[in-house]
């Protein structure tokens, strides 16, 4: 009989000293995409307020001096070595990142030719990673989350790497534990186990709930339900086993270009494809019909925001006791 709960908190949840010594062990073999393709609308009131113009988030100090970008950056530092990084961006953003492009590899920025949603940029840096590491271990990132305790979320990513390790065919989310009952979020629903409530307890994922209305989301919330991240860690392999599964003439396009990737045609060969793919979101159009393929780990609180509504920048920014003129001016 298999549990719904694939490990106990005590083998992967580190603490203390422990969480440095997992950190720095095994890193060649773990891979990290970080997601910053997206165009950012919904935020643009407040970060045209910053820059002057309509930059994506992901390109703007919302919180603090420096990008949401280079703030995921060096905090998927402390867990991925920095060449086995990959940033997936969109070539309209181009003078956006372009600082970004002096300081890392050629072959670690992969350009799109448009945004057409997170499914293809996940999709492209998958194919990506299996040509160089077939057994790779990857770990998807947003690039345009706040979390105010870096190295507390690290620690969970760093369990994922060691649950994945240990149960290969899974693909395991990152939940966060909800303070509230959010409408803007989506919810993950894991399955009823003994463990569940435990820090860095993974469970098996019954399914996905996006935007609940209040009522509902109360309900979640009182049922154990967590906050998806977004945040992912898996197998290349089972990672594009379920793409595969889920979206199969999609997976057939970069399945084409694939021996075009790093060569001299790259270009070309991505603009046609993006040119005959349609728009597709990674969470809801694989993750939401793929719920036996996924476990999801519980993340304690870590302080994270999406950022993805001027009144939830608002609220993190009120929560660290900051005051800017871009808060100011949009309050």
């Amino acid at each position: 009989m298999i549990m719904n709960v694939i490990s106990p908190q005590q083998q992967f949840c580190p603490k203390g000293s422990i969480r440095r010594t997992t950190r720095f062990s095994n890193r060649s073999e773990r891979w990290a995409v970080i997601l910053a393709g997206g165009d950012g609308t919904r935020l643009q009131s407040m970060t045209r307020t910053i820059t002057g113009d309509n930059r994506p988030k992901q390109f703007v100090p919302v919180i603090g001096g420096s990008t949401l970008l280079d703030q995921t950056r060096r905090r998927v530092a402390l867990s991925v070595l920095p060449a086995r990084t990959l940033f997936v961006v969109t070539e309209k953003h181009r003078r956006f990142y372009q600082s970004l492009a002096e300081v890392v590899s050629p072959n670690l920025l992969l350009e799109q030719p448009q945004n057409k949603g997170t499914a293809p940029a996940i999709l492209y840096a998958l194919t990506r990673v299996a040509a160089k590491s077939p057994k790779a271990i990857v770990a998807l990132f947003p690039s345009d989350h706040y979390f105010a305790d870096d190295e507390g979320f690290m620690s969970h990513v760093d369990a994922a790497f060691d649950a994945v390790q240990a149960q290969p065919e899974k693909v395991t989310l990152l939940g966060i534990t909800p303070s509230g009952p959010e409408t803007e979020y989506g919810w993950i629903e894991p399955q009823r186990s003994i463990l569940g409530y435990m820090p860095c307890s993974i469970t098996r994922v019954s399914r996905f709930w996006e935007k609940p209305n209040a009522k509902v989301a109360r309900t979640l919330m009182d049922r154990g339900c967590l906050w998806n991240s977004f945040v992912m860690v898996g197998r290349v392999d089972a990672l594009l086993k379920i793409t595969r599964r889920a979206l199969p003439e999609m997976y057939a396009h970069f399945a084409k270009i694939a021996t075009a990737l790093e060569t001299t045609n790259e270009r070309k060969a991505l603009h046609e494809l993006y040119s005959q793919i349609a728009e597709s979101n990674f969470s809801h159009e694989v993750l939401a019909i793929r719920p036996e393929d996924l476990t999801v780990m519980r993340v304690g609180d870590v302080g994270w925001s999406d950022l993805g509504e001027p009144a939830r920048v608002l609220s993190t920014l009120a929560r660290l006791g900051l005051q800017t003129e871009m808060a100011m001016s949009a309050s």
